[in-house]
């Protein structure tokens, strides 16, 4: 079992995996530690669908054009669920206030997800696996995943993860040095400043893009990213939130 340290600071995505299977006492493992996730409330607006159904994986590759769905061990999906305590509140006779209306009950239930998928994530790796996280899942057509999974009304998807034995062994992205994620006490106002280090971050990101191993692009940080943004405002996720019971009005 890799220590903490290790496992925190030499994560990589990993998008190739052996044939080889998760040992049980592994996955009990992955269980235990997002069973342990903190969340709002302690309301555990969240749940997980663990996948190993090798046609499920496939149909969901076929949506997505990502074969580390269908070529990982396991697939883990990580959803927002108020489905759970709307079932005991209506055995209880309790009414359940309209908190999926709200941008609130939306950002909870996406935290919670979140912070349950990270530890899975970190639980992964000190175990020696290889992980990939994947959002498209939660966009590439939200109505045909949530039919697929048997999602009920007030669950939707937040994040896949996908996990396996690893076959390879990624270079370590670089990330925003740490005076661009800390700021002390209130956000920083030095915007010139700020720049100079973004830009000098899009240069280190161009440069490991060019000589990375696996395979190289010519992308940029800025421009890369941006076009990511451009492509996702085609998404109509608001609308298929309603059809999940999700009416945002505030």
């Amino acid at each position: 079992m890799t220590d903490v340290k290790e496992a925190l600071l030499t994560r990589t995505s990993v998008r190739r995996y052996e044939r080889e299977a998760i040992p049980a006492e592994t996955m009990e493992f992955i269980y235990k530690a997002v069973g342990n996730t903190p969340t709002s409330y302690n309301g555990q607006q969240f749940s997980v669908i663990d996948i190993d159904d090798q046609q499920l994986k496939e149909q969901l590759y076929e949506l997505t054009g990502q074969k580390q769905l269908k070529t990982c061990n396991r697939l883990l999906i990580f959803l927002s669920d108020y489905n759970k305590i709307s079932l005991l509140a209506a055995k209880k006779g309790l009414d359940v206030p309209p908190f999926t209306d709200t941008m609130d009950g939306v950002t909870i239930g996406i935290i919670d997800a979140s912070l349950a998928m990270m530890s899975a994530v970190v639980a992964a790796q000190a175990a020696g696996l290889g992980s990939n996280c994947i959002g498209y899942l939660r966009t590439v057509d939200p109505r045909k995943v949530a039919e697929l999974l048997g999602l009920p009304k007030g669950v939707f998807v937040v994040c896949g993860l996908a996990l396996g034995v690893p076959r390879e062994h990624p270079d370590l992205k670089p990330k925003q040095p740490l005076s661009l994620v800390f700021h002390h006490n209130r956000y920083r106002d030095d915007n010139d400043r700020m720049t100079e280090e973004l830009e000098k971050y899009d240069e280190t990101v161009s440069e490991y893009n060019r000589t990375r191993s696996g395979g190289t692009t010519d992308n940029d940080w800025v421009a890369h990213i941006l076009d990511y943004y451009r492509h996702a405002m085609e998404y109509r996720i608001k609308d298929y939130l309603r059809d999940q019971g999700y009416d945002i009005k505030k």
